[in-house]
């Protein structure tokens, strides 16, 4: 989210001349710089790739200096979150004359305020959806119960025009179009902001107003209780992406990886691959390599590209629910990635969302290339969002994860 959106503050005259080079400025205003300098530089390297001396940096003030504002980098990552926890919450609130409007004229205020709110943050939404594991637990908490206060507001307005939806439904609804407009944090895909705006608008009420049939055709993938034990360094791949997902990359050691593994030693894991960091290479590959090579089988069998897109998105969900863990941190650990594997990485991912985003715009030829990319990260990310919100607890099975992925990149549901 963007940190320009902090509140100016009131600035007095200078008592002296500034420094050379240094901007004059109150203490409620260097404060504000500082909190937009740490949102910037968390957006673009994530908590654990900066620190208190890169802030300041940033300022070209001094360490000693930043210390006097804020006590520490979780200060300013605490902060930064809870403020985009709170501009969600604000987002969903109706001024006093709403209630002489109609439901659908409420709920398109609310659509149209969230998305004005992350398309003008954007270059911080992505902490709110990845970084936030890393709040201590009350303010994990506070975070949580904000946007979870957001959500349920929304799904009430959703209730409203759509009063035939139960519960669970609208909930599914209402966290799929948070996901799918906040999206656009985790990549750079260039569309005009009133494009954009519209684009985002336009998809969220597709997903309010598609009607989902219960097909009950595919059941969660799980894994099969007579799979054979994988080969040694499979499972050490394995277990690194499991930790990878339930601590965080930053906060898992060789040894732990080692002891998931069952491995006498840390030093055994590098005898199947060279390094944590090599590890996590190999995890963004696999979920790369799921992804790029059913692309061209699908193509092939497919009379249309809207059937080929059936089919791609069928398998990326089936895929998604078999390695949840995987598809997780594929989104959440990028940022540390060596960079010079991320230049192939992101090379790949790139030609991934434009092979999907030819199809679309086959599909659906009103839309530009630039926003197809848009859909297909959206759909793409919005699989994790609805497993880490809903697991396996039956609110949104694969069906219904599938069609609410073929509304987002078709416009609606395909009829099987």
């Amino acid at each position: 989210m963007n940190p320009a959106r902090y509140p100016p503050g009131t600035p007095a005259a200078p008592r002296a001349r500034p420094r050379p080079g240094r901007r004059a400025s109150t203490p409620t205003n260097r404060r504000a710089q500082i909190a937009a300098e740490s949102a910037a530089a968390f957006g673009a390297h994530g908590y654990h790739g900066v620190s208190m001396d890169d802030i300041a940096r940033r300022l070209d003030i001094s360490s000693t200096a930043l210390y006097r504002h804020f006590p520490s980098k979780y200060a300013l990552f605490r902060a930064e979150l809870l403020r985009l926890s709170g501009l969600a919450l604000r987002a969903v609130e109706l001024p006093e004359d709403a209630a002489g409007w109609s439901p659908r004229q409420r709920l398109d205020h609310v659509l149209g305020a969230i998305v004005a709110a992350t398309i003008a943050n954007r270059p911080t939404a992505a902490l709110a959806r990845w970084e936030r594991r890393y709040l201590e637990p009350d303010d994990h908490q506070e975070f949580s119960d904000q946007f979870a206060a957001a959500i349920a507001s929304l799904r009430a307005r959703i209730g409203e025009v759509r009063p035939e939806l139960d519960g669970h439904d609208r909930a599914a609804r209402a966290v799929s179009i948070f996901a799918v407009i906040s999206s656009i944090g985790d990549h750079h895909a260039t569309v005009p902001a009133k494009t954009l705006a519209a684009l985002l608008r336009s998809t969220s009420w597709a997903l309010v107003d598609a009607d989902l049939t219960d097909r009950h055709a595919t059941a969660t993938a799980h894994r099969s209780p007579g799979r054979p034990q994988p080969f040694k360094h499979e499972l050490v791949l394995h277990r690194a992406v499991e930790l990878f997902h339930e601590r965080g990359y930053p906060n898992v050691s060789v040894e732990d990886i080692a002891a998931a593994a069952e491995l006498s030693s840390a030093s055994a894991v590098y005898r199947y691959h060279r390094s944590k960091s090599d590890l996590l290479v190999a995890a963004f590959r696999r979920a790369a390599d799921r992804v790029s090579a059913a692309i061209r089988p699908a193509t092939a069998a497919a009379d249309t590209p809207a059937a080929a897109l059936g089919t791609l998105i069928e398998l990326y969900v089936s895929g998604s629910f078999a390695e949840r863990a995987l598809t997780f941190v594929y989104y959440a650990e990028f940022r540390h990635v060596e960079q010079t594997d991320q230049v192939t990485l992101r090379h790949l991912q790139q030609l991934i969302v434009t092979e999907w985003a030819r199809l679309v715009v086959g599909a659906r030829p009103e839309l530009s290339m630039g926003e197809a990319r848009v859909l297909v990260h959206a759909a793409f990310s919005l699989v994790v969002d609805l497993g880490r919100t809903f697991g396996d607890d039956g609110i949104c099975p694969q069906d219904t994860v599938i069609q609410l992925l073929e509304i987002i990149i078709l416009g609606r549901p395909l009829s099987r």
